[in-house]
């Protein structure tokens, strides 16, 4: 943790908090939050997902990435941390119960092979790019606590972790910088059947910035980017929702391939 102050969360966001947990707890899905409870901004969003990621990791053990993405290339990034228990390396058949839904999105991932700690002077994007060990094709997949994805205000969907459900990566390349994320090619791939192909479709851009906004945020909150942190960019291909059993296969670029097969 770093020795910055920050203020005790409201009520109201630590009740909101206190419902995601629930959710999880039951296995059941929400159809909206209270009327009283509302989240105004990115801030107060964050503080509800610290408390649920504090509270997670007695069954999802600690946090050991991120994701981040933004909207445009232009606009502040916005970001969840990750748990170990939902981060997979190489082809994966998902635990049974870990995820509601199965939005499947095609992503680049970025491990970390230095820390990041917090420090006064913000971190530059020189240092953040030494600090990189390697990058991987990666599936993130889509889920929420709500019963039905994207029924929230934005800030709503962030607060409850970002929607993230799991993240399985493949195998890396060290040589990262031979990559240019904006136009590398990227395949999507259902039960053999080709979904989504085309170059880039990150809506953040070159995901660069990304980390570098990542490094200095994630360590301002109390989670510093460490050696062998996963960092997850952005989707490629946008969400697609596919039913149980269906094995989904990412390939990007020259990058290793990566399937995960849906319980």
């Amino acid at each position: 943790m770093n020795n910055t102050v920050s203020l005790s969360p409201s009520a109201t966001l630590t009740q909101c908090a206190e419902i995601f947990l629930g959710a999880r707890k039951s296995k059941t899905c929400l159809d909206s939050l209270p009327d009283t409870i509302k989240i105004y901004d990115a801030k107060e969003a964050y503080s509800v997902q610290d408390q649920v990621a504090q509270a997670l990791t007695a069954s999802l053990g600690p946090i050991k990435g991120w994701k981040v993405g933004a909207p445009t290339p232009e606009s502040e990034p916005f970001c969840a941390p990750l748990h170990q228990a939902t981060l997979f390396s190489g082809d994966t058949k998902l635990p049974e119960g870990l995820c509601r839904l199965y939005g499947v999105e095609a992503e680049i991932v970025y491990i970390f092979r230095k820390d990041l700690p917090f420090r006064e002077t913000p971190w530059t994007q020189a240092e953040v790019c030494d600090a990189i060990g390697s990058a991987h094709a990666a599936i993130e997949i889509f889920d929420t606590r709500f019963c039905k994805a994207g029924s929230q205000d934005g800030l709503v969907h962030l607060a409850d972790q970002g929607n993230h459900g799991a993240l399985i990566y493949g195998p890396g390349i060290s040589t990262w910088q031979q990559l240019t994320p904006v136009t590398e090619q990227v395949k999507l791939v259902l039960d053999d059947q080709i979904a989504i192909e085309h170059a880039g479709g990150n809506s953040a851009g070159d995901p660069i910035h990304l980390l570098v906004w990542l490094a200095n945020h994630a360590a301002k909150r109390g989670f510093p980017l460490e050696a062998g942190t996963v960092v997850t960019t952005g989707s490629m291909t946008g969400t697609k929702f596919v039913p149980a059993g269906t094995t989904t296969t990412v390939e990007i670029g020259s990058l290793a391939p990566v399937s995960v097969v849906l319980p």
